[in-house]
C-alpha cells in the first residue's frame, strides 16, 4: 500500500495548514489512521489517530487545534491544523495500520513555522 502525504508548507505562527493522506487504490475504510510528526533531534511522537468507526484521538499538544477527519469518499484523511505554534514545526507523516495490509508509511511533509 502506497500511502501520499500532502499539504505541508510554511505558515506564520497563528495560521493553519491541512495535510492530506490517501491510500493509492485503497479506502481508508478501515484499521486505524495516524498522523506523527518528527522534529529534529526529537522522536516521532502521534499527533492525531482516527478509526474506521470515526473515533479520534489527540496528542494533548493539539487538542483543541488540530483536527483529524476522513472525506466521505474514505480516500483521504485530512489532519486541520489551526493556531499553529513555532513547536508544531515538524515533518509530518500519515500511518495506515490494518490487519489486512499492515503498517504503511507515508512520505513525510515538512511543516514549518515561522514565530
Amino acid at each position: 500500500v502506497q500511502l501520499q502525504a500532502s499539504g505541508g508548507g510554511l505558515v506564520q505562527a497563528g495560521g493553519a495548514l491541512r495535510l492530506s493522506c490517501a491510500a493509492s487504490g485503497r479506502l481508508l475504510n478501515r484499521g486505524i489512521v495516524g498522523w506523527y510528526r518528527q522534529a529534529p533531534g526529537k522522536q516521532r511522537e502521534l499527533v492525531a489517530s482516527t478509526l474506521a468507526d470515526g473515533r479520534t484521538n489527540y496528542a494533548d499538544s493539539v487538542k483543541d487545534r488540530f483536527t483529524i477527519s476522513r472525506n466521505n469518499a474514505l480516500t483521504t484523511v485530512y489532519l486541520q491544523m489551526n493556531n499553529l505554534k513555532p513547536d508544531d514545526a515538524a515533518v509530518y507523516y500519515c500511518n495506515w495500520n490494518t490487519r489486512l495490509y499492515g503498517d504503511n508509511w507515508g512520505q513525510g511533509t515538512q511543516v514549518t513555522v515561522s514565530s
